[in-house]
């Protein structure tokens, strides 16, 4: 039986006093106990045995108090050697190990027997667990189910470095091991099964690398577990050796160049990753350039390069000041015609000069630095480009001079491997990058440059990108000026990152302000709204390229100067926030409706009066739920940062960034501010026209009257014909009260409302028709008009550049 079967064995140690031959024998030497064990080993049942004499199972002439007192204790060393007469006559060479009793009754014996092959086979397991345990150069050491180190030998406490306890009574609790094995023992008693890996071990800081050599050091961790199968603990062993095996070290160097770079989609780290790895281990000077098109992210051209800016990117020495890299960090490479650099990139082959060439060395030919490369020392170089994908980015510089042997061909070899490794990387990063500021670009595009300046609010907005790794998302804003005064704000987010997000959002804003200016009630705008992301999605997935809107949230508000009243409908949005001049910020209660692209449920809006001054915040929920933060912790920053309505706006959005986001935002944000005005009373006049054709005359006499109190005389003809015209059509074709309304802000709007849905038509009307001319002779003296409905009917409005404003954005005839 060898050392696994031993382990796997129940009885375990031969002298157990449930499995050995245990024999009680008083002070006359007659058997007073007789275990299984010992019925067993010598075939004999107890009541043939019991109250004989211990002598007459002995072979020979021995008595047994002299076979008894040669016995050794238990535990005292090696044990007695004896030979038993079996049952059926035979001798049977035994152990024995044995202790005397003392009683009131009298003196005896206890006597504990094994089969003598069974007790070798047993010292020997035990020798080899002892001298592994003390004496191997295995370190081994044992963990609790909180990787908290319970056991270590001396071995492993040297090796890393563990505290002196560690290697005899115990280490304290507080003792872990390093995090590289930590991480692998944590690995085990998550996935329950052993975990080896190869580590490399580097000299300690300040050690010269060619005094001390490199090491590699083998660890495993495997489960600790009892015999129902519970797990103890986790078992960790090390075994460290010297890598002079230049194979080995190439492929341990290899195997931690695919863990070490390409970790991120960072350009900058990646290449700062290839350069850690190459130096110490290869070279006592690394650098490399990238052409300022990969830095950039630009297309790049296939083959080798012949020109082109390079930009150093990454340099590292063992000298803590880089003294030879002469070229600085972001600085330009330029490298002569004849330096190995320019030669490597114009042929796309690594360049090996054994012996550095002052005349074409790839410095600047500046003697000064060539006198500090003497003093150091360099003696040799190499240089292999970066390329994959058939595409040339830059090149990698090595240089040598503490390690006195020059790059032979197995370092070219290895260094072609991990460069091109590391190639891959950087051409990831660089294409990820490219389409991140694409990506980024197009939704910068899609979002409105400037904000209108408009009467009824001051706005101001903030919009950031997520960052690197989350993408740009579908975060827009808008604010979209309405017909009589009145303004729509705007905030929406489109579900995913990337381009198809970016282009979903510029296909939603757009149809947000197309639907805005139909004059439709907010509620009304999400629902349509609504149907088309549906239709979007049906329409990609018919077409086997995805749905490229899978949903979005928004919310949609409409401010009245006129009425200081806000009306608000939101689509899986967070509700706005308003902070009010004299009283504690609120967040509405505005009923919730479901996301954008679910279909079935109606919206519904609610409306809020505002006094003059109140600032409204509309957001997206990255603002809020920055940094994985509780919800309600989110709005609670945001009531913070709006306290003080009084402040600046601009300074307002600089609070809430600061507030509630952290400096990399995971996700995009966008927000919009506006500070509420109102309308002064004289500058809205409005009227109630009976149902009298003589009312078309009293109501272009109400204009001009009110017009020359507003010093707009001069518009007083183009008024009177607009409202003669829109009165008379709400006389001849509508029903119910008709109000005429005049709103001087930086355009004149007239305005004539009625109880009628039906809608104006603009025709041409025939040479010979009575009617019909009104819409059209409105169209051309107006600079814009349209049709708004309410609950009570419709409203027909016009707008009119002020006398000496400025021309008319939009032509004549132009309606919304």
């Amino acid at each position: 039986m060898g050392l696994r079967e031993t382990a796997k064995d129940n009885r375990g140690d031969p002298y157990g006093i449930t499995s050995a031959a245990v024999v009680l024998v008083d002070g006359h030497g007659t058997i007073r106990h007789w275990s299984a064990g010992a019925e067993e080993l010598l075939g004999y049942p107890a009541p043939e045995v019991l109250g004989r004499d211990a002598a007459s199972l002995l072979s020979g002439e021995v008595s047994a108090a002299t076979a008894l007192s040669g016995a050794r204790p238990a535990g005292a060393g090696r044990e007695g050697r004896v030979t038993l007469r079996h049952r059926d006559g035979r001798g049977v060479p035994v152990a024995v190990r044995a202790c005397p009793l003392s009683a009131a009754e009298g003196t005896g014996w206890l006597a504990v027997a094994c089969d003598v092959a069974a007790s070798h086979r047993w010292e020997l397991d035990q020798a080899v667990a002892r001298a592994l345990l003390e004496e191997s150069g295995i370190g081994i050491g044992v963990l609790d189910t909180g990787l908290r180190l319970r056991w270590a030998n001396r071995t492993l406490a040297a090796m890393d470095g563990l505290p002196e306890a560690a290697g005899t009574a115990g280490p304290p609790e507080s003792v872990r091991l390093p995090p590289w094995a930590d991480s692998q023992a944590r690995q085990v008693l998550v996935w329950g099964r052993a975990a080896p890996a190869l580590e490399h071990v580097v000299p300690p800081p300040g050690m010269p690398r060619r005094s001390t050599p490199d090491h590699l050091r083998v660890r495993s961790s495997f489960p600790l577990r009892d015999g129902a199968g519970e797990t103890l603990g986790v078992c960790h062993t090390a075994v460290e050796f010297t890598a002079r095996d230049r194979a080995r070290e190439r492929l341990a160097l290899v195997n931690e160049a695919a863990q070490r770079i390409g970790t991120t989609l960072d350009l900058d780290r990646t290449v700062r990753e290839l350069a850690e790895v190459l130096m110490p281990r290869l070279a006592d000077f690394v650098a490399i350039d990238l052409f300022h098109d990969v830095a950039a992210a630009q297309d790049l051209a296939p083959g080798p390069v012949g020109h082109g800016v390079l930009e150093r990117v990454a340099h590292l020495s063992v000298r803590g000041n880089t003294p030879e890299a002469v070229v600085p960090l972001g600085g330009p490479a330029r490298y002569p015609s004849k330096s190995p650099q320019h030669r490597c990139l114009t042929t796309g082959r690594p360049i090996r000069d054994p012996v550095v060439d002052p005349t074409t060395w790839w410095l600047t030919g500046d003697p000064q630095r060539m006198a500090k490369l003497g003093e150091l020392g360099v003696h040799t170089h190499l240089v292999v480009p970066l390329r994959a994908r058939g595409v040339t980015m830059g090149v990698v510089t090595l240089m040598r001079w503490e390690n006195q042997a020059p790059f032979d061909e197995d370092d070219l070899l290895l260094v072609e491997e991990l460069v091109a490794r590391a190639a891959v990387c950087v051409d990831n990063a660089r294409r990820y990058v490219r389409e991140h500021n694409a990506a980024l670009a197009l939704q910068t595009s899609l979002l409105p440059p400037d904000l209108p300046d408009h009467c009824a609010v001051e706005v101001a907005y903030r919009y950031l990108p997520a960052d690197a790794d989350a993408g740009v998302g579908g975060d827009w804003f808008d604010v979209i000026p309405l017909s009589g005064a009145r303004v729509a704000l705007v905030v929406g987010d489109v579900v995913g990152h990337g381009i198809h997000a970016a282009a979903s959002m510029g296909r939603l804003r757009a149809a947000v302000q197309t639907l805005a200016d139909l004059d439709l009630p907010p509620e009304e705008v999400l629902a349509r709204v609504d149907d088309l992301v549906l239709r979007l999605a049906d329409e990609a997935e018919a077409s086997a390229e995805g749905p490229m809107v899978v949903g979005a949230t928004c919310v949609y508000a409409v401010y009245d100067p006129v009425s200081r009243r806000l009306c608000v409908a939101r689509a899986g949005h967070p509700t706005p926030a308003v902070a009010h001049l004299s009283e504690p910020v609120e967040l509405p209660d505005i009923p919730a409706g479901p996301p954008l692209g679910l279909g079935g449920l109606p919206f519904e809006s609610a409306e809020i009066e505002l006094e003059e001054g109140s600032v409204v915040a509309l957001y997206t929920d990255g603002l809020i739920e920055a940094s994985d933060r509780d919800v309600d912790i989110g709005f609670e920053r945001l009531c913070f940062a709006l306290a003080h309505p009084d402040r600046p706006l601009e300074g307002i959005c600089d609070t809430m960034i600061r507030i509630l986001l952290p400096d990399h935002p995971r996700d995009d944000v966008a927000f919009l501010v506006a500070r509420t005005r109102a309308l002064p009373s004289d500058r809205v006049a409005t009227w109630e026209v009976p149902a009298d054709p003589r009312a078309v005359h009293d109501a272009r006499e109400r204009a001009a009257r009110q017009l020359t109190a507003w010093g707009l005389a001069e518009a007083a003809f183009t008024t009177e014909l607009i409202v003669s015209e829109l009165v008379t059509n709400a006389l001849n074709h509508a029903a119910g009260p008709i109000r005429l309304r005049l709103i001087h802000e930086r355009v004149l709007i007239c305005e004539v409302s009625d109880s009628s849905n039906t809608s104006p038509r603009l025709r041409r009307a025939g040479n010979t028709d009575e009617g019909g001319r009104g819409l059209f002779l409105v169209a051309q003296v107006a600079q814009r008009w349209g049709t708004r409905y309410t609950a009570a009917g419709k409203t027909i409005w016009t707008e009119q550049q002020l006398p000496g404003g400025p021309p008319p954005v939009s032509p004549a005839g132009g309606g919304r």
